[in-house]
């Protein structure tokens, strides 16, 4: 949707309305991830393209996507189109049924997987995908344990958030929320490498022994699975080096492990490419996904699984199921997603962003802002790290930092907020994961706010 179409479809400012809204929402609404008195969340009053804006007539550009999925950006006509098409036709129909779109939206989404990968299992979102993806991936090797790195989330449901390397685990640990079969290892980041590696190459040799050497420590015939983010998301956009993944299809294949690949974040078009695996050419066992899928407009996730996998399931059952696998309008909307990206040449514009805009504006930032340690990205995908120091990459706030730590993070943000933009950010990290068929104007509409928005940053940085 263009800016001037955008434009004509806002409503004029309603300070009642999200007055109301608001009082509505402490009222009654319980948010994720928060300690509820102390946020504000914002009322939003509609959404166009690579834009929303509040009810005080506010816009912002979304350079978050959300978070992380609306990769067609918000309200593509051919995809509203496509939910109202189904919901006069058929609203919902029980998972048991075969029914057109799921199977429809099942052939599409195995199309551009990697050969070999045939059928799709429906849930309701990426945490469940990987709940199910797991459970596969056990009942298959009849192993119980699974490897999967620090800086990693792979979501909010038990296993899901056992198996996630941030902070965010270590509460739902101590709540008693702990799959007892999880083990972490040190994924590649040459940027603070663990490995003491001065080269990709280096990082991608000494994290496989690391990852070697976890799996003898562990037992290799207790390892059921290694879990990874192609590109880990949100823990900082790291980007694995040459010959890393397909090392570890190699270590699977050794001994025996199935290798899950995490593209819920990653997939469907947002690296440049319609799964981030097919950058490194290397076909994982089972894929999650949801997000991109059908840009979150109606939730859906999913496992992609390997003709391996499923044949043991032929006349095995599986022991797992949703009410509402493959919801016909989710399905729809997956459909339609797909069909517009292909004719709309969205994933090649995503390449094209990262290649030619955003990149080597980033990267002109890194030179100019003593702030920013290190610029990483692909595709419309990328990440700022910000530092205090550049010499010694000193976060600008720690690893975890939350309440008065995290200051210098929430004052950057609020800086980009207040120039009309809407990034994501994780600890010292400010993410850039705008919608894939964003224009150049609009990208550098939003670089030009975020480079001011640095000078922030740079205050609390050593020059």
């Amino acid at each position: 949707m263009t800016d001037t179409a955008a434009a004509a479809s806002r409503p004029a400012p309603d300070p009642d309305g999200a007055k109301a809204v608001s009082e509505r929402d402490r009222a009654h609404v319980f948010h994720s991830w928060s300690a509820q008195d102390q946020i504000s969340p914002l009322p939003i009053a509609g959404a166009a393209g690579s834009r929303f804006w509040d009810y005080q007539g506010n816009s912002y550009l979304d350079f978050a996507s959300q978070l992380v999925f609306t990769n067609i950006g918000h309200q593509h006509p051919k995809v509203v189109a496509a939910i109202q098409q189904q919901a006069a036709r058929l609203c919902t129909i029980a998972p048991g049924f075969a029914n057109d779109k799921r199977a429809e939206a099942a052939e599409l989404i195995a199309s551009y997987a990697p050969e070999g990968l045939n059928r799709v299992f429906f849930t309701n979102a990426g945490a469940d995908a990987i709940e199910n993806a797991v459970r596969m991936a056990r009942i298959h090797t009849g192993r119980p344990k699974v490897l999967t790195a620090y800086r990693s989330y792979h979501g909010n449901t038990a296993t899901a958030i056992s198996l996630t390397g941030d902070p965010r685990r270590w509460a739902n640990e101590n709540a008693g929320h702990h799959d007892g079969n999880v083990a972490h290892f040190f994924g590649p980041y040459l940027y603070r490498s663990h490995f003491y590696a001065t080269t990709p190459e280096q990082e991608a040799e000494r994290a496989l022994e690391h990852l070697e050497q976890t799996i003898a420590f562990e037992g290799p015939n207790t390892v059921a699975a290694i879990l990874l983010e192609t590109v880990v998301g949100t823990n900082g956009i790291l980007i694995p080096p040459p010959g890393y993944l397909a090392g570890v299809r190699a270590l699977c294949d050794k001994y025996g492990i199935v290798y899950i690949a995490d593209e819920v974040m990653a997939g469907f078009g947002r690296t440049g490419a319609w799964f981030a695996i097919d950058h490194w050419n290397v076909s994982p066992d089972l894929i999650a996904f949801a997000k991109g899928v059908n840009s979150g407009y109606v939730p859906l996730g999913g496992v992609i699984i390997s003709d391996a996998i499923h044949d043991t399931f032929r006349n095995q059952v599986f022991p797992g199921g949703l009410t509402y696998s493959g919801h016909p309008l989710a399905c729809a909307a997956a459909v339609a997603t797909i069909e517009v990206m292909r004719e709309e040449r969205i994933v090649e514009n995503a390449a094209w962003l990262g290649e030619h805009v955003l990149g080597p504006t980033l990267r002109g930032f890194a030179q100019r802002h003593p702030s920013v340690g290190e610029v990483r990205g692909i595709g419309a995908f990328w990440a700022l790290d910000l530092v205090k120091d550049k010499a010694t990459r000193e976060m600008l706030v720690p690893y975890g930092a939350g309440g008065p730590a995290a200051a210098p993070m929430n004052a950057v943000l609020a800086e980009c907020k207040k120039h009309g933009v809407w990034p994501f950010t994780h600890f010292n990290r400010l993410q850039l994961t705008p919608p894939l068929n964003m224009t150049e104007a609009e990208a550098l509409e939003g670089l030009t706010a975020i480079d001011k928005a640095l000078s922030v940053a740079d205050e609390y940085a050593a020059a």
